[in-house]
């Protein structure tokens, strides 16, 4: 069993800065992409940004220059820097990992449940 838990998100002021962070633990024998959607009311869920496993980074347009997607490969934690926050940034922030659990071949998607960020105008 694999269990992701982000931390970190919060209440903060337009043009304000955050960070969140999230943890894979369990039964892991290897961990490809790791990342981040998020989805705010009445809207669908859409990528913020992922990272493989050697570090190449993927962003959606609406965050380029503003948000950085990092990992740490030891701890199995990827993080997101989030700048120049706005009201439209707004929304649950949920983390995933592509995990190859122990004792298995297949690699299978794995989902936080998510942490709440609110940016006020």
């Amino acid at each position: 069993q694999v269990q992701l838990v982000e931390s970190g998100g919060g209440l903060v002021q337009a043009g304000g800065s955050l960070k969140i962070s999230c943890v894979a633990s369990g039964s892991i024998f290897k961990i490809n992409a790791m990342g981040w959607f998020r989805q705010a009311p009445g809207n669908k869920r859409e990528l913020v940004a992922d990272v493989t496993s050697d570090g190449s980074t993927n962003y959606a347009d609406s965050v380029k220059g503003r948000f950085t997607i990092s990992r740490d490969n030891a701890k199995n934690t990827v993080y997101l820097q989030m700048d120049s926050l706005g009201p439209e940034d707004t929304a649950v922030y949920y983390c995933y990992a592509n995990v190859v659990p122990s004792h298995t071949v297949r690699s299978s998607q794995f989902w936080g449940r998510g942490t709440q960020v609110t940016v006020s105008s």
